[in-house]
C-alpha cells in the first residue's frame, strides 16, 4: 500500500517527522498543516533565539531525570535516537554545532535560523508539502484504517497515516478534538516560568546570581537545585525554573500563591551552617560582620541577609553599620543560620519564561503505545513533540523529546 501521510503542526517534531517518514519512505505523500503562516516560529525563538537543540547529556539515567513527565518512557526511546544521533543527524545535513561546559548543545553560528533553515531545506529536498494558514479541527477514523481530516472551512482531506505534532495547547479546548476520539487528556498547564514576589525587599537585588543554590516548596518535597538570579519582580534561573517544572501541578492547586524556601549555601544543614558562623566569630572578634564574609555568596546578598535579620545597629550619626562578630550572640548566630539555610519568600504569581512556552499536560501517555507513538485508540494515528504529556527543564531537553518521539513516530510502525 502506498503511503499518504499527513503532519498535523509545522513545528519542530513536525517537520523532523515528515524529513524521516519521507526517509523511511521515499515513495510516500507527504503533507504538513500548519494553522499559522509561519513554520517553526517556537523553534524560532528557542534558546534566546540561538536555538539550544538538545543536550550532551550521554548518561541516560540522567538525561530522563530532566523529565519531570515522560522521562521513563524516553529513556528507552533515547536508546535508539538521542542526544548523540540528533547532533550526528545535523551535522550530517552541515550544521556545525558547538556544546558548552553545562552540556547544552547549539549550532555554531549561535543562530536559530541555522536549524530552521536545514529543516525547511531538508523538507523542500525530500519533496514535503507545506500547507500554511490551514487548521485541522478534527479527525475521522474511515474504512481500511483511513483518517480524514477536517479543516476550519469545512474542506476534508483523506490520508492513511497521520502523525499530530501540534505542540503544548495552553487551553485544554484545544485538545477537545483528541478527547473526542477517546484520547485520554492530562489538563495542560504551564510550566519553566519564573516566581513573582512583589513589593518584596529581595526584589532591590536584582541582577543577583547565586550559584549552587537549593530552592523547595513549602509543604512539600519538591526541590530543585541550581543557580538563582534575583530580578525586579522576583526569582528566576535554573533552580527557580527547575522548580517550576516538577512543581508545576501542585503550584498550580495553590493559585501560584505559595511560599518557597532557599538554602543560599546549597546543601549545608543548620548544625553544619552554625559551626561555620560560630568559628568566623571567634576568629574574627572585631571585625564586622559584613566584612568577614564566611560563604561564598555575593557581598549585597549577605548584607542583605544580615540587615533583614537585624544584625545592623544604629550609630550616632543615624546611619547604620554591621554589628562586630564579637557583638553577636547565640541567639543572633542561630537567626542567621537560619535564614541562610531557610530562607523564605511568599510568591504570588509567575511569569513567563523569555519567550519560550512549555506546558505540562496534553495527550496522555496512557492512550500512546511509546514503543511506536502510535495511538491505543485510533489505528494509523501517531503522536509526537509537546502535544504529548511530556515536558522537561530548560537545557535542550524539550528540543531533544520532539525529536526523538518524531523519529519514532515517522517509522509509521503499526502497533
Amino acid at each position: 500500500m502506498s503511503i499518504n501521510a499527513a503532519v498535523i503542526g509545522g513545528g519542530a517534531a513536525g517537520f523532523f517527522a515528515a524529513i524521516e517518514v519521507k526517509r523511511n519512505f521515499p515513495q510516500a505523500q507527504v503533507t504538513i498543516f500548519e494553522k499559522n503562516n509561519q513554520v517553526l516560529r517556537k523553534v524560532s525563538v528557542s534558546g534566546g533565539g540561538r536555538c539550544n537543540l538538545t543536550n550532551a547529556c550521554t548518561d541516560l539515567d540522567e538525561l530522563a531525570k530532566a523529565y519531570p513527565r515522560g522521562g521513563k518512557q524516553l529513556k528507552h526511546l533515547f536508546r535508539e535516537f538521542g542526544p548523540e544521533q540528533t547532533m550526528e543527524w545535523f551535522k550530517s545535513k552541515g550544521v556545525p554545532l558547538v556544546v558548552q561546559p553545562d552540556n547544552c548543545v547549539f549550532p555554531r553560528s549561535q543562530d536559530s535560523a541555522s536549524i530552521t533553515g536545514i529543516l525547511i531545506r531538508e523538507a523542500s529536498r525530500c519533496g514535503v508539502h507545506v500547507v500554511t494558514g490551514t487548521k485541522i479541527t478534527g479527525i475521522r477514523p474511515g474504512p481500511q484504517g483511513s483518517l480524514t481530516l477536517e479543516q476550519e472551512q469545512g474542506t476534508q482531506y483523506e490520508f492513511n497515516k497521520v502523525i499530530v505534532t501540534t505542540g503544548g495547547s495552553p487551553r485544554k479546548e484545544g485538545l477537545l478534538w483528541l478527547k473526542e476520539l477517546g484520547h485520554q487528556i492530562m489538563d495542560p498547564i504551564p510550566s519553566l516560568f519564573t516566581f513573582n514576589i512583589p513589593s518584596d525587599p529581595v526584589t532591590q537585588l536584582q541582577g543577583i546570581v547565586e550559584e549552587h543554590v537549593s530552592a523547595s516548596i513549602q509543604g512539600t518535597r519538591i526541590k530543585a537545585h541550581g543557580t538563582l538570579l534575583i530580578t525586579h519582580w522576583g526569582m528566576s534561573g535554573p533552580a527557580i525554573l527547575k522548580l517550576s517544572s516538577f512543581g508545576a501541578r501542585e503550584i498550580q492547586k495553590k493559585g501560584y500563591d505559595f511560599t518557597i524556601n532557599i538554602n543560599w549555601t546549597g546543601n549545608m544543614d543548620q548544625e553544619t551552617v552554625t559551626q561555620i558562623l560560630e568559628q568566623t566569630a571567634k576568629a574574627n572578634p572585631e571585625k564586622r560582620v559584613s566584612s568577614a564574609k564566611p560563604f561564598n555568596m555575593t557581598q549585597r546578598l549577605w548584607e542583605y541577609l544580615l540587615e533583614k535579620n537585624r544584625l545592623f545597629a544604629n550609630t550616632s550619626d543615624g546611619s547604620q553599620t554591621a554589628r562586630k562578630w564579637k557583638e553577636i550572640k547565640s541567639k543572633g548566630i542561630n537567626r542567621l543560620a537560619e535564614a541562610i539555610i531557610n530562607d523564605q519568600y511568599q510568591v504570588k504569581g509567575k511569569s513567563r519564561f523569555r519567550q519560550e512556552f512549555v506546558t505540562c499536560g496534553g495527550v496522555s501517555l496512557k492512550s500512546i503505545n511509546t514503543s511506536t507513538m502510535e495511538s491505543k485508540i485510533v489505528p494509523n494515528l501517531y503522536f509526537a513533540g509537546e502535544i504529548l504529556d511530556i515536558d522537561a527543564i530548560t537545557g535542550g531537553y524539550n528540543l531533544q523529546a520532539a525529536w526523538t518521539t518524531a523519529f519514532i513516530a515517522a517509522k509509521l510502525k503499526n502497533s
